[in-house]
Parts: C-alpha cells; structure tokens; sequence
C-alpha cells in the first residue's frame, strides 16, 4: 500500500496555476465551490446550467464555451482544474493563444469550419445578453437588422472542400474583430464574473429631451454598443444629444454654440440621402483652427450598412479640422491666403479637399476618401455626400472632467483662442477684445 501514488496532476493545471496569485486561485476555487454545490455534484463538478446561468452565456455559444472549457469531454462535468486551464489561456495566454481560443468558441458546431451561420448564432447570443426588452433608449427593430450590419463588414475567404460557401479563415476572423471592438470584448470577456463592468456589456445611456420624438434619432442603442467598444469604460456611460439638424436647423454656428456647452469629446453621426450611417469620434473639443488638431483617440466609424470602428492608423496626425467664415477671413487677413484654399466645416483624416470625412459648413453637403489616417475606405456610396440627418452626441465622461462652464461665459476670442491668434498678427485683438 505504501508504494501507491495519487494520480499525476495536469501539466496544463500545473502551468495555469503558475499565471494566478494565490488569492486569485482562492477566489476561483470559492467561486467553484459555490457553483458546484448549485450543480448538486457534492463539490466535485458545475453543471452546465449552472455554468451558463452564472455567466451569462446561453444557447449555442454557452453550450460552445462549457465544451471548451471541459476539454471536448462530454461528460457534462466542468472541474476546478478545468476552469483554472481555461481561465489561463483565455485570459492570461499570449495574444495568439487567446485569439485562437475565440476562434474556437465562435465556431458553435465545433466542426472546425467557422460559417456565417456560426457567427448569427454568436451574435443573436450576444444580443440577447446585452440587450433587455425593458431597456429605455431607441432600438432597432429587431436583432436580425443589427446582425446583418454586423456581418456585412467580415470576409470568408476559405475554401472547404464540399462546402458550397467560404469560411471564415483565422486571419479573417482577427481582422472583423479589430472592426467590432465591442464584439471582441464580449467574446473577450465570458469568464470574468458578471458584474456591469465587464467588458463587451455596457451601453451608454443615451440622454435626449423628454418631449424629442425618438423616431428622429438615429443613434441606436445598439449603435452606441457598437460605437462605445472603442471607448473606455468611463467614456461609454452616459451620452447627450447636443444637436440634431431635425431640431437645431442646418446651422454650422448654432451646432458650435451647441457643443460648445459640452465638456470634451463628441460623437458626429451623419446620415445621408442614399440611407448610409456613419461618422467620427471626436476626442477633442470643436474649435476652430487654421490647420489639422486632435489626438490619437479620435477614429471614424460606420453604422449601416456596415459596422466598422476605423482607428489611426499613425500615418500621420491629420485627426480633427474645423474652420469658419470668420476664420477663413482672419487668416486671409493675416497670412494673405485665398479662402477657396481652406475648406470652411468640420473634417476628420485625410488632407485639405481629401479628407476621410468632411462636412461643409453649410452642412447641405460633404466629402468621404480613402483615408490612410484610419485605414477607412469612402464611408458612403460615393465621395460626394448629402446629408438627410446630423447628430452630435456630449461624451459625459464621468472621470477625469474639467468644468467648462467659466470658458462658456467669455466671449467669443476668448473661447476660440485660434481666432484670437489671427486676430494677434494683424494687429485686431486689442481693438476687438
């Protein structure tokens, strides 16, 4: 009897431990505990609804996830030593190693070939898990819209033999997820507990007047999902509607008057007349300036037909341009340019007459390129665009803001401090102020 030995713990366990703390690994083994005893296993096992329920994972994509995480064993019984291996690859394992481990979960049937119907099982799960009957704010009307949107942006460009349609290859599935941030983090994101903080399941409030008709909005709830993936979290709570051309008029001055009250960041949402939804994050306020402005926080982004986030590429720092009448004139005044030069609205990426995005300030019209500032293709039909509806969205970034209120109350030189500088080198600012 004294030569029996207990049998060999787990490479992959042994390895898996070593990425914890040991109150990590405290934490799960409490966490196992209370979720087996649910599973009536005498503390052995969790069930798989169990699992499911806690997570909040179901359908296909939860069955998915209780198979990978058991190791393909069918034998219902998700261990400790189970979770801890596939907490340790899917949340501390190299990039590769976690992309494939996603890569495998969207894969629902498990048969190595990543469908499109795969991927609709994926996202009407996800939907279902973000998205409450009862939650307030303007939706579309129904999941299917949201999740055609989705998939007109993903590529299938492997070929199976004996299948009449492509799938979807691991380097295609890299490059949707980097167009879906908020999908790559809920997919990121399954095994963290579910509290409002997880990544992938928040949803800015989105804050309107009481008495605004919603049928005029266009941001969609589950644009703003789509829209605040890109974000950080503080960033993505809660959002107010500055100006609406439906309310506000097509007004290049009362839309800066508008935002001016904001405190930072904007999101700018156009729809034009051939039914194309797009736009920019603007991380920095609207000012106006004589040359291109912004940080690298700033991107563009599609919402219908196609979802996609287009982030900085670092091409170059062309992010943000805003320019006025007034503008125009002061640096015609000082520096002797002719005003055809010098584009007069708001404009993201690209270069003066070839920007990413650019609405004139007239806002009756506009342009959309090719833009190797974000990588972004023409986000229209055509480069020409004319807007039907304009959007602009206060991020309400609740850490972090500074009170704007006094800039607010001064005058207009001193809340456009680029018109200011004109104003300095032809000798105007004194006189004026």
């Amino acid at each position: 009897m004294g030569n029996a030995q207990s049998p060999a713990t787990d490479p992959r366990f042994a390895s898996a431990t070593r990425s914890f703390t040991k109150q990590k690994l405290d934490d799960l083994k409490s966490l196992f505990l209370s979720l087996a005893t649910q599973s009536q296993s005498n503390a052995k096992y969790i069930s798989p609804s169990v699992f499911q329920a806690y997570f909040g994972i179901k359908g296909p994509l939860g069955q998915r996830m209780f198979n990978l995480v058991t190791q393909n064993r069918n034998d219902q019984k998700l261990t400790f030593e189970d979770l801890v291996i596939a907490k340790g690859i899917y949340e501390k394992g190299t990039p590769d190693e976690i992309e494939d481990f996603i890569y495998q979960l969207v894969d629902v049937t498990g048969d190595g070939i990543l469908e499109r119907s795969d991927l609709e099982a994926v996202l009407t799960a996800m939907l279902d898990a973000v998205f409450s009957p009862n939650d307030a704010g303007p939706v579309l009307s129904s999941h299917q819209g949201i999740i055609d949107i989705f998939l007109n942006g993903a590529t299938f460009s492997n070929k199976v033999e004996g299948c009449a349609k492509n799938s979807m290859s691991f380097e295609d599935f890299k490059s949707w997820c980097r167009l879906l941030p908020s999908v790559r983090k809920f997919l990121g994101s399954l095994l963290m507990p579910p509290d409002p903080g997880r990544p992938g399941f928040q949803v800015p409030h989105l804050l309107h007047p009481e008495n605004m008709d919603t049928d005029l909005i266009i941001l969609r709830r589950e644009y703003a999902w789509h829209i605040g993936g890109a974000l950080s979290q503080h960033e993505a709570e809660e959002w107010k509607l500055l100006y609406h051309s439906a309310v506000n008029g097509l007004s290049f001055n009362t839309f800066m008057g508008n935002i001016s009250m904001g405190e930072g960041p904007t999101v700018l949402i156009i729809k034009d007349k051939e039914g194309c939804i797009y736009g920019g994050y603007a991380s920095q306020p609207w000012e106006r300036h004589s040359d291109f402005y912004g940080d690298m926080k700033s991107f563009l982004f599609q919402l219908c037909p196609q979802a996609s986030i287009y982030r900085p590429t670092g091409a170059n720092t062309n992010l943000q341009w805003a320019s006025s009448n007034l503008h125009i004139a002061l640096i015609d005044c000082a520096m002797n340019f002719s005003s055809e030069s010098i584009p007069n609205g708001l404009g993201f990426g690209g270069r003066v007459h070839h920007f990413g995005l650019f609405l004139s300030a007239s806002f009756d019209q506009g342009q959309t390129f090719t833009c190797t500032t974000f990588g972004s293709p023409c986000l229209s039909k055509a480069s020409r665009i004319y807007p039907e509806v304009i959007e602009c969205w206060g991020v309400l970034a609740k850490e972090g803001q500074q009170d704007r209120s006094d800039a607010a109350k001064g005058t207009v030189l001193e809340r456009f401090k680029e018109d200011r500088h004109m104003l300095n080198l032809v000798g105007l600012a004194n006189s004026s102020s």
